[in-house]
């Protein structure tokens, strides 16, 4: 049960503390600081100059996101600096979260405060243990409450003997509103950079948010096109549950989406059982290109992420061969081109991806990947930019595509 915030008055400690200027400086200078670990730290710094009693204190903003529960802030008098702490959904889970005041604060509690220089004082949330360690005196934990209703927390500890006196309580409700305010406004705009990251991707969300919103905006870039496929999986969705097949895809994009994003690709689109990313160099595309860019970061990275994808698909392979499950096979297709990059749709549906020919070319590259019994396949104009250690399958006709190119595989 919450130990509701004492009014009783206490003695004169010498101590006089308005919450008004600190306030004041919040709508101020607030607006313009630039990130919620700079807020939390200059909001500690303000405090203790203006002399409130302040050991430490922590702010946790829950967030709109599909890994991360929320983000803790914490300022510590000890060190003069603030962390950050994100941790996963999962925690909601474990004892840590379940016994600590901010599980109670979620549920609409109220505050809680605890006294920690009372002698034989039960110490009822394992923070309050870590806290009288570091000789704390007080601990007081209040919601944080956003516009839509949203319910977060503020937590402050004091050192001093006798704790928090009832003026500083109080200044410390006056502070709620402001704060409130000027944290939410950094959620919102953390919400919406994480939420464009997840689902359009890091660079493409990046330039969205830099304004590139109108149908028609973007530009041409030079890019390695990575696109890969799982195969037979018409009929593995006919052949088991859903909820069976949904797993088999999310683990086949852990494998192929994973390794593009851990090697510094962008993954534009999933397509069905299929992924569309890229790896750019950096240059612009003329439309007429002599020789080849000198990039070659791009296609090392985009070589390491194949390589990576296949032992990452060995892994799965042999985890399914364990269970008695058949191996996922699948095509993967490097390319190398020059790609017009930016929003297309209608005004009110828009898709910021690439297109051209190049991009058609990987689909079509891949598609060649079960004809040619090579998991991997690379293009002739990837193979000119980047001549590295290929094994040539000679030349073949990709459909819906003039001509005959020459395929190379990884070697070995």
């Amino acid at each position: 049960m919450s130990q509701a915030i004492q009014t009783k008055a206490k003695p004169a400690s010498g101590r006089a503390w308005q919450a008004g200027p600190v306030v004041a400086w919040l709508m101020g200078e607030g607006w313009n600081i630039p990130s919620p670990v700079d807020l939390t730290t200059r909001l500690a710094e303000h405090l203790v100059a203006e002399g409130f009693p302040l050991l430490r204190i922590r702010v946790t903003i829950r967030t709109l996101h599909p890994q991360v529960f929320g983000t803790s802030y914490t300022w510590s008098r000890k060190t003069g600096e603030t962390t950050e702490f994100a941790p996963p959904h999962s925690i909601t889970q474990t004892s840590r979260f379940l016994d600590s005041p901010y599980a109670a604060i979620f549920e609409g509690a109220g505050a809680i405060r605890r006294r920690l220089d009372i002698p034989g004082i039960k110490l009822d949330f394992p923070i309050l243990e870590e806290l009288h360690g570091e000789g704390a005196t007080d601990y007081v934990a209040m919601p944080l409450v956003f516009a839509d209703g949203q319910i977060n927390a503020v937590t402050f500890a004091a050192d001093v003997p006798g704790g928090f006196s009832t003026e500083e309580l109080a200044g410390l409700y006056e502070l709620l509103p402001a704060l409130a305010h000027l944290f939410e406004l950094h959620a919102a705009r953390r919400t919406a950079r994480d939420l464009l990251e997840t689902y359009i991707g890091r660079y493409t969300g990046q330039r969205v948010l830099e304004g590139k919103v109108k149908r028609g905006d973007g530009e041409d870039i030079h890019a390695v096109i990575w696109f890969c496929d799982l195969r037979d999986s018409t009929p593995l969705a006919d052949s088991m549950p859903r909820e069976a097949f949904l797993t088999i895809l999310n683990d086949f994009f852990d494998c192929m989406a994973g390794a593009v994003l851990d090697h510094g690709g962008e993954v534009l689109r999933f397509i069905g059982d299929a992924a569309l990313a890229i790896f750019p160099t950096g240059e612009t595309s003329p439309r007429v290109r002599q020789g080849c860019c000198s990039a070659h970061r791009a296609c090392e990275d985009a070589l390491a992420a194949a390589k990576d994808a296949l032992a990452r698909m060995a892994d799965l392979n042999r985890r399914r061969a364990g269970d008695g499950e058949p191996p996922l096979g699948f095509g993967i297709g490097l390319h190398m081109g020059d790609l017009t990059y930016g929003n297309i749709g209608v005004p009110e549906r828009l898709e910021f991806t690439v297109i051209g020919a190049a991009a058609n070319e990987a689909a079509r590259l891949e598609g060649l990947c079960k004809t040619l019994e090579a998991p991997v396949l690379i293009s002739e104009a990837f193979h000119r930019c980047f001549p590295g250690d290929f094994k040539s399958l000679g030349l073949h006709s990709l459909r819906g595509i003039n001509g005959e190119r020459e395929i190379f595989t990884l070697a070995g």
